[in-house]
């Protein structure tokens, strides 16, 4: 490429260029980041600048990367787990007693969301490719949004289960979707704190819908209707508003987005492909994508220890302010007390995510972090101290919400190629969720106050999944990545074409895995 005079900073998008000038400036033809070859690489724009240069430029585009994308999917998740998980705070302001069921009826309303929620969201994140995130996103919003609303309008159980049925259905893309779209943004190394701020999102929820729940509860009465009615119908309307507003906020994979300029475009290509990623390719979905994603023993053993944190992230995050209700105190100073522990497990989250990428240890943060959650149900199980018990919750949720996104992170960056990535993260996602029916059955109201039989599940799936499956997955990965830098697999692409070792993603023989 010839050297010009004329230095190309991140953010031309906004300079008056038109995606021509950019096209020509980088020596691309019209619509030629669609027709690069698999494994190509567009041109370097900025080939003729110095390395302290680039590095400038390559950290203003981050932080434009990172204003563009993160603020906004940050609030659709915490609506997302405020409109998920509020039954809790509405069982607290009368659902119960307004609809007349009993505490195994609430329980299987608890459940039947986490059926059609699991069951959809392995094949989610296909259609998100397909349909681009700039559409799909919004309208799974904008009809959760209306489920929700439906939810405050329910006279009986059988509408509450019905609505709870179609918020899993209409939810299910959300989550996995986000999480397979940030990976085709970011370097492995710059993914995990952008997950962390992401997913702590649902610990904000935890604390701003405990403060909502308590504010709105006092519109008791307005309208002829209760409370939780107006939790679930003020909260769902605020969701179709932000849905709506999706349609403009939410940006296509970077192949696409209309924010970059073409120069850009080419920088975060070249970026993600210097990363061994190839997730900003166009590539027609086959079905081997899809079986070498079930083959792969990785989608497994991290659905396994997926499962060890999102089992006790449901069962904490919908029965939290039961538990400290039962603690001894009125039902608005617990949801009021139901705050604290989400605000620390975010800011929990948001430090090993930073660590994590720093040191690439995912599984050892991991480990670390669930003993954490292991004394804190621990301390719930055998305490008869209500404040060594509420002191346990605070253990309990920063042992579970850092490793809820750091194995969302340590399985993406483990996982390469364009649709094996997304259908692996549907499925430990999936399954993580399917564990909600359990969680959403394990605290009884007959169990009240010590919750026994609850706190033992959960203190068993952090043991043995979150715990001992972290460590197996840590151990596993090391031995490969031994073999492969000593050359043991490096027969595997004898008589490969590079075209074909491309393919071939995280079993190429260069391939490091992420510890």
């Amino acid at each position: 490429m010839k050297a010009t005079t004329q230095h190309v900073v991140a953010g031309d998008s906004d300079s008056g260029h038109s995606p021509s000038d950019d096209e020509k400036r980088i020596g691309v033809p019209p619509g030629g980041f669609e027709n690069l070859g698999h494994g190509e690489l567009p041109p370097d724009p900025d080939a003729h600048l110095s390395e302290a240069e680039r590095a400038r430029i390559d950290k203003k585009l981050l932080l434009r990367l990172d204003l563009k994308l993160i603020p906004w999917l940050c609030l659709l998740y915490l609506m997302a787990f405020l409109d998920r998980t509020n039954i809790g705070n509405a069982r607290l302001d009368g659902l119960q007693q307004a609809l007349k069921i009993n505490g195994s009826q609430y329980n299987a309303s608890l459940t039947i969301f986490f059926v059609s929620y699991s069951v959809f969201e392995p094949l989610t994140n296909v259609l998100l490719k397909r349909l681009r995130p700039s559409i799909f996103i919004p309208i799974i919003m904008v009809l959760w949004g209306i489920v929700m609303v439906t939810m405050g309008l329910c006279h009986n159980y059988g509408g509450l289960m019905a609505a709870r049925w179609f918020l899993g259905l209409t939810e299910a893309g959300l989550f996995p979707g986000i999480s397979y779209y940030l990976s085709c943004w970011y370097k492995r190394s710059e993914f995990g704190i952008r997950m962390a701020i992401f997913f702590s999102a649902a610990a904000v929820s935890g604390s701003f819908g405990g403060l909502l729940a308590s504010a709105i509860g006092k519109m008791r009465g307005v309208g002829g209707k209760g409370g939780w009615a107006w939790i679930f119908i003020l909260e769902g309307l605020l969701t179709v508003i932000i849905g709506f507003a999706s349609f403009w906020m939410v940006h296509d994979f970077p192949d696409e987005a209309r924010f970059l300029s073409d120069v850009d475009r080419a920088r975060v290509i070249r970026r993600l492909k210097g990363d061994q990623q190839s997730s900003a390719e166009h590539e027609e979905f086959k079905m081997s994508y899809l079986w070498a994603s079930v083959k792969d023993w990785k989608t497994w053993l991290s659905a396994i220890i997926y499962m060890g944190a999102d089992g006790p992230l449901y069962a904490f995050s919908l029965f939290l302010p039961t538990i400290i209700r039962d603690l001894g105190y009125t039902h608005t100073r617990a949801q009021l007390l139901s705050v604290p522990p989400y605000a620390a497990a975010a800011c929990l989250t948001v430090g090993v995510g930073y660590i994590a990428d720093r040191t690439r240890k995912r599984g050892l943060c991991n480990i670390c972090v669930s003993l954490l959650g292991i004394v804190g149900f621990s301390m719930l199980l055998g305490a008869k101290s209500p404040g060594i018990r509420y002191a346990g919750t605070f253990l309990g949720a920063l042992g579970i919400y850092p490793c809820i996104a750091n194995t969302i992170s340590w399985a993406s960056n483990n996982t390469e190629g364009v649709y094996k990535r997304g259908v692996s993260l549907g499925i430990i996602i999936g399954w993580g969720n399917l564990n909600g029916i359990v969680s959403s059955n394990i605290y009884r109201t007959k169990d009240a106050p010590r919750y026994i039989p609850g706190h033992s599940v959960v203190l068993g799936y952090l043991i043995v999944a979150l715990f001992g499956g972290s460590v197996l997955q840590h151990l596993l990965l090391r031995r490969e990545n031994t073999k492969r830098l000593a050359g043991k697999r490096d027969a595997w692409i004898v008589g490969k074409s590079q075209k074909e070792i491309e393919l071939m993603g995280d079993t190429r023989p260069d391939f490091i895995y992420t510890l």
